[in-house]
């Protein structure tokens, strides 16, 4: 799988159908072990995408997607169907992902500014998206994109990958990291601006011939 910014295929991008989710959860309740494999498929490729981008370590990355797939499958009798499966499996990634962070000391974390925002009102701001499809094509440019997410804090990455890499609605990513939907557009808004100024920067030095 490459690790760059939206290169994942079309096909790990498509959501399972509503039928096939409810048929296969309801087998895996049953510890059908191959109608769960089935769920790991089709979501393996995203969650650790996800996972990546929020820990530095690719051993930790992959330890802890291994783990959103093993807790997924104990607690499947509490999964009661009020938010779809990916946000739910999502869900359990973002709660592995802050945990361990919390239990490895990573540092100063950079541009949490977003504290400020949580109580206040919605941002307004156009809903214009960094494009990571037309970022790859630019091998150096797709580095400094991964730098940016990296000196992101948490709550910012989280938010920025759900809804422009995910194609998580509001709503969703609220449910999803549990916070009011008008925290989520201040994230999302601070965000852009963070990684609108990293990827300027870089393309006001390459025209300067920095």
């Amino acid at each position: 799988m490459n690790g760059l910014v939206g290169v994942e295929s079309l096909a790990n991008r498509r959501h399972m159908d509503a039928a096939t989710e409810q048929a296969l959860v309801a087998q895996s309740r049953r510890q059908d072990a191959e109608a769960f494999g089935k769920i790991v498929d089709a979501y393996q490729a995203r969650v650790l995408g996800f996972v990546r981008r929020m820990l530095r370590s690719e051993e930790e990355a992959l330890d802890v997607a291994q783990e959103v797939f093993i807790k997924a499958f104990q607690g499947l009798a509490r999964f009661d169907g009020r938010c779809s499966l990916r946000t739910w499996l999502f869900r359990i990634a973002h709660n592995l992902c802050i945990d361990r962070s919390r239990r490895v000391d990573r540092g100063p974390d950079f541009n949490s500014l977003d504290s400020s925002f949580d109580d206040e009102e919605p941002l307004e701001f156009a809903d214009t998206r960094w494009d990571p499809e037309m970022l790859v094509m630019n091998e150096e440019l797709s580095v400094v994109v991964e730098e940016a997410l990296g000196s992101m804090s948490e709550k910012l990455r989280t938010v920025l990958l759900l809804h422009d890499k995910e194609d998580m609605g509001y709503e969703e990513i609220a449910s999803t990291v549990n916070v009011p939907v008008g925290t989520v557009k201040s994230r999302l808004f601070l965000a852009r601006a963070h990684m609108q100024k990293h990827v300027g920067d870089y393309l006001a030095s390459a025209r300067g011939g920095v």
